[in-house]
């Protein structure tokens, strides 16, 4: 059995300048993702739901792998709603079939059979400003403080499209990410770009800038093409009663967990 963690939404993203490359700074999220196992068994044979025979075996081709045997892929929440499931289960079908290479190797193949990846694949996917079309790092980003994240998914899935670009110019957030250093300075930054997002994109009535002012939020994030929605708060500072506000204001998959560096 193994765990790829999976991530709530991003913190920031967008393109870099008007004609940039779409890029996002990722919310790590180890509670979520895709949990996988094998058995011996003739053939290949999957189960899940998650990948096709079809991309499961351009996977493994591309990757120069060829097991035999039955792959079982479980999502720990749902598909398209921006937790990374789609990559998790890449990654973990790579690390079940027996691959040990380094993870940019990982990253470029999620990119030649998806046309877009998350950086699930690396041990600190918030540390890195990452092209999600094209697969690489385009900066080292300052550790965020640590942080407390109360979330749900509202509304319906929706699958990024690789060829998406429609998306605000960052270039000036991701600037002042690299010089922020406190929690609250981070939130703020997540939270405008959730905001342009939303306004540029939609969906439309969406209530994670007014959740996160009733509930004394530093800042809040969004997956960008998903159905995430996540409260920032210091540790320890998640109110009471957060969790059935939102429940009540319509998200399901309610989920509070941690993270951040010391």
């Amino acid at each position: 059995m193994i765990h790829v963690p999976g991530h709530f939404g991003e913190f920031l993203q967008g393109r870099i300048g008007p004609s940039g490359p779409v890029a996002l700074i990722s919310v790590p999220c180890p509670a979520l993702g895709v949990r996988g196992q094998t058995a011996p068994r003739a053939g290949l044979n999957l189960h899940g739901g998650l990948l096709t025979p079809a991309l499961a075996r351009q996977m493994l081709a591309r990757l120069n792998l060829r097991p035999r045997g039955y792959f079982a892929l479980h999502p720990l929440a749902e598909p398209g709603c921006g937790t990374g499931v789609s990559t998790a289960s890449l990654v973990a079908l790579a690390l079940l079939a027996g691959w040990r290479g380094h993870p940019q190797d990982l990253a470029a193949a999620c990119i030649d059979v998806e046309g877009a990846s998350d950086p699930l694949m690396f041990v600190r996917p918030d540390r890195m400003l990452w092209a999600s079309r094209q697969g690489r790092c385009l900066a080292s980003l300052p550790p965020v403080p640590r942080f407390e994240m109360i979330g749900g998914l509202w509304g319906a899935p929706r699958r990024t499209i690789a060829t998406d670009s429609d998306f605000p110019d960052i270039a000036d957030l991701v600037h002042a990410w690299r010089g922020t250093s406190d929690l609250a300075g981070f939130a703020t930054l997540a939270s405008e770009s959730a905001a342009r997002t939303l306004a540029l994109r939609g969906p439309s009535g969406d209530l994670t800038a007014e959740l996160a002012r009733r509930a004394g939020a530093l800042g809040y994030c969004i997956a960008h093409t998903g159905a995430a929605r996540g409260l920032i708060f210091a540790p320890g500072c998640v109110p009471a009663g957060a969790a059935q506000m939102l429940r009540d204001a319509g998200l399901r998959g309610v989920i509070q967990f941690r993270g951040g560096s010391a």
